[in-house]
């Protein structure tokens, strides 16, 4: 059997990233394609209990050596519980975040370096790598507005606060969004880069191409 193709939607909080992999899914199994979906951090029952450290902002203040292996646990987990046995059953994988979030949020926010996460990624990761990258990259301005007012919006409604990140001041920001552009350039032939204030339909328009891509290159669908 084919191995499967792994797909991940990359960008900051607030970039319609949860919005457009529902999309794509519900396209995808419209043309007889059943995609797994999951999400880090998170996903697996170890890595919702991870997830709710990482992102609760009442949680104990975290050394950043700490939050980046934190998330490498749980992409850890993640890859042995969910995302490798699908692949391995020839199932496409959409995932929302990999390590491409690490290296943008703790390698060029927290300022660790991307070596540091690269470096990760072979030893806990095996170096699995996404057969194609969705980066959604608005304005940041943008981004973080709507982020705040998403988790404002779940915290009345839910009383769950994953507001943590939310809480950095722009310059953090800025560095996220700068190395996540800094990736797209380094890795062209996998991240495609969506960038600017567009509507969810033409941002799904967007994805839908680049997906149908690849999915022809690899004999998915003709």
């Amino acid at each position: 059997m084919p191995r499967g193709l792994f797909i991940t939607l990359e960008g900051l909080d607030g970039s319609g990233k949860t919005t457009q992999i529902k999309r794509l899914a519900a396209w995808m199994q419209k043309r007889s394609l059943d995609p797994v979906i999951t999400r880090q951090p998170g996903g697996t029952a170890t890595g919702d209990r991870i997830r709710a450290l990482l992102l609760d902002s009442g949680s104990t203040p975290l050394a950043s050596m700490t939050e980046m292996a934190l998330m490498f646990a749980d992409r850890a987990q993640a890859i042995a519980e969910v995302i490798e046995p699908a692949l391995a059953a020839g199932r496409t994988v959409l995932c929302d975040r990999f390590t491409d979030s690490t290296e943008a949020y703790q390698g060029g926010g927290r300022e660790l370096g991307s070596q540091r996460v690269l470096d990760l990624h072979r030893l806990v990761c095996g170096d699995l790598k996404p057969d194609l990258t969705l980066l959604l990259l608005p304005s940041l301005d943008s981004s973080l507005a709507r982020a705040r007012h998403r988790n404002e919006r779940t915290v009345a409604q839910t009383g769950k606060d994953e507001n943590r990140f939310e809480t950095e001041q722009g310059e953090f920001f800025k560095r996220v969004w700068e190395k996540y552009k800094e990736i797209a350039t380094r890795e062209p032939n996998r991240v495609v880069l969506i960038e600017g204030n567009l509507s969810i339909d033409e941002v799904h328009e967007q994805i839908v191409e680049a997906v149908s891509e690849r999915l022809i290159a690899t004999s998915r669908i003709t």
